[in-house]
Order: structure tokens, then C-alpha cells, then sequence
């Protein structure tokens, strides 16, 4: 799991990269979990997490560069 303070060190390509990661992690995460394969449940949940802090400072920097 990425602390904000850690998210907020990347650069904007850094972002978009551990963003499609993240989803893809979610996908697998997903699938495991559907074929009653996933023993921790929580990532899910950890991993959707970790996806809405990166977009969050994603718009939080494309907001700024429009202002």
C-alpha cells in the first residue's frame, strides 16, 4: 500500500504508470478472488484504495496547472 506522502514524490509519469499498475493488480486481484483463489480479501479493497489516492493527486496537479 502507497502512503500519500510517497504519491505526492512522483512525477506525473511515475503516476500514470503505478496507476495502470495498481488497476491491473485489481483485475488479478479480482479474478483470484472469483475463482476462490484470493486468501487475503481486504487487498481489493486496499488496492481501490491505492487507485483513488493516485487519481486524487493526479487532478489535484492538473487542476493546479490550469489555474
Amino acid at each position: 500500500m502507497i502512503e500519500i506522502a510517497q504519491v505526492r514524490n512522483m512525477t506525473d509519469a511515475e503516476l500514470v504508470q503505478a496507476i495502470a499498475d495498481a488497476k491491473r493488480d485489481l483485475w488479478q486481484a479480482r479474478f483470484e478472488l472469483s475463482t476462490r483463489q484470493l486468501k487475503d480479501t481486504s487487498v481489493v479493497n486496499k488496492t481501490r484504495k491505492t487507485i483513488a489516492r493516485l487519481l486524487m493527486v493526479l487532478a489535484e496537479r492538473q487542476a493546479a496547472q490550469k489555474a
